[in-house]
């Protein structure tokens, strides 16, 4: 695993340390993925949703410590989150939720954001949802 170059906050080190909602999701209703080819980092986000309420989220990440707590934060932020309100989460979000990143780590910010997009997409097309 990459120890990437800090500063780090106290949110990003705690979810590093004690990530929230690790593994694979048995039973998930929708599962999304993000990434980024040039560094490396990949994030499969999986979620629960009933009705349009995601209830549960969990994830698999590979990456360094930026990517291990934007994973992990990013579970936090969509649960309880209606299907319409999670693809409003922006990178900088999930960026302030950490209490801010290093501007050459942002880029994983952008895992979570992408991969709820494309968990919400792969959840509602079948559904014939616009």
């Amino acid at each position: 695993m990459e120890m990437c170059a800090g500063p780090w906050s106290e949110q990003v080190m705690d979810h590093f340390m004690n990530p929230r909602n690790l593994g694979e999701m048995e039973g998930a209703d929708s599962f999304g993925i993000g990434g980024d080819i040039l560094c490396g980092d990949s994030m499969i986000l999986f979620l629960r949703i009933r009705g349009d309420v995601i209830v549960d989220a969990s994830f698999l990440v590979q990456g360094c410590v930026a990517a291990i707590a934007s994973s992990s934060v990013t579970t936090e932020l969509v649960k309880g989150k209606t299907l319409e309100e999670a693809k409003r989460i922006l990178p900088e979000d999930i960026s302030n939720a950490l209490g801010g990143l290093p501007e050459h780590k942002m880029h994983c910010s952008v895992l979570g954001a992408a991969a709820i997009g494309d968990a919400v997409r792969r959840y509602e097309e079948p559904r014939g949802a616009q």
